[in-house]
């Protein structure tokens, strides 16, 4: 039974090396602009805008619905190499990597 000031920290932390996400079709940079789009920049360079306009205010949005607030879109990060927000959504780095070098952008309706 631990006593007092014992620390509850996970050993195995301590041993597992941290992720690191820099392959060329991670994501590396999210900027949200107006009108429910993103600015997207991956570590090999490639970059361009994600449209989500037409998703999130269709009504088949589904749990994307919830970024139709646009202080919520807003919140949009990077986390392990894809586009997420807080409240548990994220983009699939892949789709969005092969439309941005195709294209230049990807329209999500």
């Amino acid at each position: 039974m631990p006593t007092e000031g014992t620390s509850f920290a996970n050993p195995a932390a301590a041993l597992i090396p941290p992720v690191v996400c820099d392959h060329p079709d991670d994501v590396a940079e999210v900027q949200a602009e107006p009108h429910f789009r993103l600015r997207v920049r991956f570590y090999d360079g490639t970059e361009g805008i994600v449209d989500m306009s037409a998703l999130v205010q269709s009504p088949n949005a589904g749990a994307f619905a919830a970024l139709a607030d646009p202080a919520r879109f807003t919140e949009a990060q990077v986390s392990l190499g894809a586009v997420t927000w807080p409240i548990g959504l994220d983009l699939a780095p892949d789709a969005m990597y092969s439309a941005l070098q195709k294209h230049g952008t990807w329209k999500l309706e």
